[in-house]
């Protein structure tokens, strides 16, 4: 019997704290996306990457690999999920950038 974890799903990444909506959502909504078999994938701004997911009960760690406009890129993050419903989480760059955000299911 395979459980679904509550974070499984599409969410609709609605803040960063490195980078304004407009960055966000520049070739698309910006999201976060996690599936049941561990998997995943992102896209925001010109960054975009597929995840490598731990889950835990109310969390979820992950790793990436993926592109930042035409370089590679790579890094780790994670998510909580919120009393009211929502995810909070960072994501970090390889030797960069490092930034929180918040996002809603879709």
């Amino acid at each position: 019997m395979t459980l679904v974890h509550p974070m499984t799903g599409k969410w609709r990444i609605t803040g960063m704290e490195l980078w304004d909506s407009a960055f966000i959502d520049l070739l698309g909504p910006g999201y976060i996306q996690f599936h049941p078999d561990g998997g995943g994938e992102f896209g925001f701004g010109a960054v975009q990457g597929g995840l490598d997911c731990h889950y835990g009960q109310a969390s979820i760690h992950f790793t990436w690999a993926g592109h930042d406009e035409m370089n590679e890129a790579s890094g780790d993050g994670d998510v909580q999920l919120e009393e009211d419903g929502t995810l909070t989480g960072d994501i970090r760059f390889h030797l960069g950038d490092e930034s929180s955000f918040t996002a809603r299911r879709w």
